[in-house]
């Protein structure tokens, strides 16, 4: 491998712009050698002056770079340094509270008031962000030794091309006596935080310390197993939907489709959602957005694309046999609409299945954020609290469906044939737009708990206003649909008022799309930015290929945005019924938030570059007042705030001599 490939595979992301910069590097000795005027039509001394002043430039060139590093590793090394005097200090208090409570306990008995289990609870704490803590170790150690690797790739090339040996002698006088490559408390903080690890947390377990503290390679390889299990689902349930279309085509017409339709389109959209969730991690990943740090999950133990996919396709596999059993009830003597119940049990079932099996990790942590968002504004919101409750927005179908589903089978006694498909809806009337608000509330309450603990009228509260116009429109929705057909639009007055509680619906929903799409633009993605310089009309960095993608998701995020436009205009004419336009557009909104989310992430992780964050911040000790006080004097020292703005480091490998490096990983001279 080419050491720029093996560079670039293996950088921590959000501190790329902190790296040697060896494709300029090489570029530069490239191009004085291509532009250097020919041996034999010139003098040897000219030649010689030509390339005295390309060394000039390049090693100050190499002089920037390097003190970049030394700057960039020295404030990260006393950053970590602090930290582990923290941790330590955490651990000490922890373990004298631990052995003050076991002595009172021995002295006067036990009393159910006390709270005996904070010390375990904080150790926990302290485990967890220990393995963090020593992550950002690797991750620096990493650093410090993929940029000397760098410079030493690069100045033997230099002396290569050059036929001298310039590079060699300044690599020694400059390189192999900087602070970044000389200084060893790095090791110092490895050994001493596996030993802390080891004697404290462990009970002096080292294998167990050290599984605990295991870096994950970064070039996650998926198992064979894996992969064969995506393409056997992936493969079955294609498959299967096409048996499903052609099924239901020459199948025999039947009066309850609108029902069939209500019951199966919710399932179907959740094994979309599923699916393009699967695509979203394989661009986040392949683009180098931290998506991991950004969700804030466990960078040892979570899943890969293919995980989700493959849930996709096996819920795939079993809606598609599901609707065939239903099509083909008859034959297979079952009661029709058993079907449709034993899909959404299996799924329930799969999901809150409270045993250690079956990905338990991931749903036990999409469960405890689906917790904290159904009780917003009661939980701090974190990225994905909010990030889940926005993919909600675009599952309303899910929920106002999955309403009816409850009404259908506790109002339908006979699972042989159906009632009346408007049944639940004039039971249900209500009800179903309170249930398509959840959502929409859901972020409105996350936002006002923001302002809450931010105080920041901008953006927190200009955003909840953007969920409060979906409530406009679910309002005049409702009474537009409760008095459409009424006996009162007989009369006049009300003919007259009714026409005016269509136009507010309009007026409203065309508000609450204008609403969102600019904040879609503009906050989510941080598109239209005014030092934009080469790509117009997006921002100033883009992590993405091409600035196409851009366009295009700013086109389809309009038009999609818009999309309610086509379905009243169709379904008020009585050209679509409005149950097939739904089944069309909760799709389509699907694979618009599919879109909005490859953006998001990226402006996030843009601005997590901006911070040099690139692990989790796992901090163990409670903050009070007096703790914020202090915290914000010293942001307004100068150090403060470059302390502040520098987190911790995130994934990256490489080895050289003994040093503790991630599993897998060299850096011996890779062909250059």
């Amino acid at each position: 491998m080419k050491f720029a490939e093996h560079l670039s595979a293996h950088i921590t992301p959000e501190w790329r712009k902190q790296y040697i910069n060896y494709e300029e590097m090489k570029a530069m000795l490239y191009n004085v050698v291509e532009q250097a005027p020919s041996a034999e039509l010139i003098e040897p001394e000219v030649l010689t002056r030509y390339f005295a002043k390309f060394d000039e430039q390049f090693f100050h060139f190499c002089d920037k770079e390097l003190a970049k590093i030394n700057t960039f590793y020295s404030e990260k090394l006393a950053e970590a340094t602090r930290k582990f005097a923290n941790l330590s200090s955490e651990l000490s208090e922890a373990q004298e509270e631990e052995f003050h409570g076991k002595e009172g306990l021995l002295r006067h008995g036990p009393n159910i008031l006390r709270k005996r289990d904070v010390p375990a609870r904080k150790i926990q704490e302290l485990k967890l962000a220990f393995s963090e803590f020593y992550l950002s170790l690797i991750l620096l150690q990493n650093y410090q030794n993929l940029n000397f690797t760098g410079f030493r790739k690069i100045l033997k090339k230099h002396d290569k091309l050059l036929s001298v040996d310039v590079g060699a002698r300044w690599r020694a006088e400059n390189v192999e006596s900087s602070h970044f490559y000389t200084n060893k408390d790095i090791d110092r903080l490895i050994r001493e935080t596996e030993t802390v690890v080891t004697q404290d947390l462990e009970g002096g377990d080292r294998q167990r310390a050290m599984k605990r503290l295991r870096v994950p390679p970064l070039g996650e390889q998926q198992s064979p197993w894996t992969t064969f299990k995506v393409g056997l689902f992936s493969g079955s349930f294609m498959v299967l939907v096409v048996a499903v279309v052609l099924s239901g085509i020459f199948h025999q017409s039947r009066d309850d489709w609108r029902i069939v339709f209500r019951l199966y389109r919710g399932p179907v959209l959740i094994v979309e959602f599923l699916f393009l969730m699967g695509i979203n991690v394989y661009g986040w990943r392949s683009s180098g957005v931290n998506h991991v740090l950004i969700f804030e999950l466990d960078p040892r133990n979570h899943l890969s694309e293919q995980h989700i996919m493959e849930l996709a396709a096996i819920f795939g596999v079993v809606w598609a046999l599901s609707v065939l059993s239903f099509l083909y009830s008859a034959s297979l003597s079952i009661p029709p609409y058993a079907n449709p119940l034993a899909l959404i049990i299996i799924m329930t079932v799969f999901i809150l299945n409270p045993t250690k099996t079956f990905r338990h990790e991931a749903r036990f942590w999409a469960l405890k954020v689906l917790g904290r968002i159904v009780l917003a504004p009661f939980f701090y919101v974190n990225f994905a609290d909010f990030w889940l409750a926005d993919q909600l927005n675009s599952l309303v179908v899910v929920f106002v469906d999955f309403q009816y589903f409850i009404c259908f089978y506790l109002t339908n006694d006979n699972w042989m044939v159906a009632n009346d498909v408007n049944t639940c809806d004039d039971y249900t009337r209500i009800i179903r737009p309170i249930v398509g608000c959840l959502p929409a509330w859901w972020r409105f309450a996350q936002c006002l708990r923001r302002y809450r603990d931010t105080k920041e009228a901008f953006p927190h509260l200009v955003n909840a206003g953007k969920y409060a116009t979906s409530f406009l429109v679910m309002l005049f929705t409702t009474l537009n649909m409760f008095y459409e057909g009424s006996y009162i639009l007989r009369h006049q007055a009300c003919r007259s008022a009714y026409g005016v509680g269509l136009l507010a619906r309009r007026e409203s929903t065309v508000i609450c799309s204008c609403y969102a799409y600019t904040w879609d633009i503009k906050m989510d993605w941080g598109l239209f930015d005014k030092k934009a310089g080469d790509n117009k009309y997006l921002r100033e960095e883009i992590v993405y290929s091409s600035t196409g993608y851009y366009y295009f998701a700013i086109v389809e995020d309009f038009i999609l945005r818009f999309g309610w436009a086509l379905n009243l205009s169709l379904t008020t004419m009585g050209y679509v019924h409005s149950d097939i336009m739904i089944c069309i557009l909760s799709p389509l909104e699907v694979f618009r938030r599919f879109v909005w989310n490859f953006f998001r992430l990226e402006n996030e992780h843009l601005n997590n570059c901006g911070k040099f964050r690139a692990v989790r911040d796992i901090s163990v000790a409670p903050m009070d007042s007096s703790d914020q006080t202090q915290i914000l004097r010293m942001m307004d020292e100068q150090d403060g705030v470059v302390n502040r703005r520098k987190k911790k480091p995130a994934q990256s490998k490489k080895k050289e001599d003994h040093r503790l490096l991630l599993e897998g990983e060299s850096t011996d001279d890779p062909d250059s």
